[in-house]
């Protein structure tokens, strides 16, 4: 849940409702005036502005007037110009629709890199790194788009699994341990099965990692860290996940990245040397075409 929502569905006396009131319908003013001057044009004590923070899940004003403008910077920040929701109209032709599919991919990535924080970052970094085994889980499309991912740190020699049977996620879950980190991918953090998933994880020692959309939600609040996805579209009334995938593929690749970046030169020799011995498909692209010192 966006704080905005939060805000309003929050059950607060009048007073304070004042304040969320003006926040809400002036949020430009929030940066440019002090909380004395803010009470003054609510009619209220400034110390009501602590009690509404307080309420909000919050240890004071200013971390809640923090959270209110990076969240107001991020949804006015990126996609100006494009609705993830339906990025292209029924009277636009096939070259209009490539290219306003291109543009609203490389806003996903832009929107998507806004989002990544360097120390939850870093944070997923260590986790996977030290981690003896890598689960994902996921539903529907996340577990199709987590494949590449497995691929690529399996060349790595990570023992990466995803569960993707109905019904097992729990016998999976079950088997972890402290030395196992676990990938939760849900867009809106409150899908049941991932949340019961979470659960048992917390009683095994496993770590977490969660992949999710802005605000509070469940995973959120369940896991050991966070990457937040592009968060733009609605549940159903669009074309179909565009950004959601493009957002989740980015991140993946983003997390791959930074494992392969702790052993960079070791890696990198590792994937060449085997791809010089087995990979042995043919072209007549000179740009395709392996250095015949690689080759050799």
């Amino acid at each position: 849940m966006l704080l905005q929502e939060k805000m309003r569905q929050a059950k607060l006396a009048p007073a304070e409702r004042s304040v969320i009131d003006y926040l809400l319908l002036y949020p430009d003013a929030v940066k440019q005036v002090t909380i004395k001057q803010l009470a003054d044009k609510t009619y209220v004590h400034p110390s009501t502005f602590i009690r509404v923070a307080k309420k909000l899940g919050f240890d004071g004003w200013l971390d809640l007037k923090s959270a209110y403008l990076e969240e107001l910077d991020y949804i006015n920040s990126h996609f100006g110009d494009i609705d993830a929701n339906l990025p292209f109209s029924s009277n636009d032709s096939i070259m209009t629709i490539a290219q306003k599919l291109a543009k609203l991919e490389q806003t996903t990535i832009e929107d998507s890199l806004s989002l990544i924080h360097h120390n939850s970052l870093e944070h997923a970094k260590k986790l996977l790194h030290e981690a003896n085994t890598i689960k994902i889980f996921g539903s529907n499309v996340n577990t199709l788009i987590s494949r590449d991912f497995i691929l690529k740190m399996r060349r790595l020699k990570k023992n990466v699994t995803i569960s993707n049977i109905d019904g097992e996620q729990a016998y999976e879950s079950v088997n972890t341990d402290e030395k196992t980190c676990v990938i939760l991918i849900s867009y809106t953090g409150e899908n049941a099965m991932i949340l019961k998933v979470a659960e048992i994880l917390q009683t095994t020692g496993a770590k977490m990692i969660g992949i999710t959309s802005i605000g509070d939600n469940k995973l959120t609040e369940a896991v050991d860290c966070v990457l937040n996805i592009t968060t733009r579209e609605r549940l159903y009334s669009k074309i179909a996940n565009f950004t959601i995938n493009t957002s989740i593929c980015y991140l993946l690749d983003v997390l791959y990245a930074v494992v392969f970046a702790e052993n960079y030169h070791h890696n990198l020799d590792q994937l060449i040397k085997i791809g010089t011995r087995f990979d042995t498909r043919p072209t007549t692209s000179a740009i395709i075409a392996e250095p015949k010192s690689s080759c050799s």
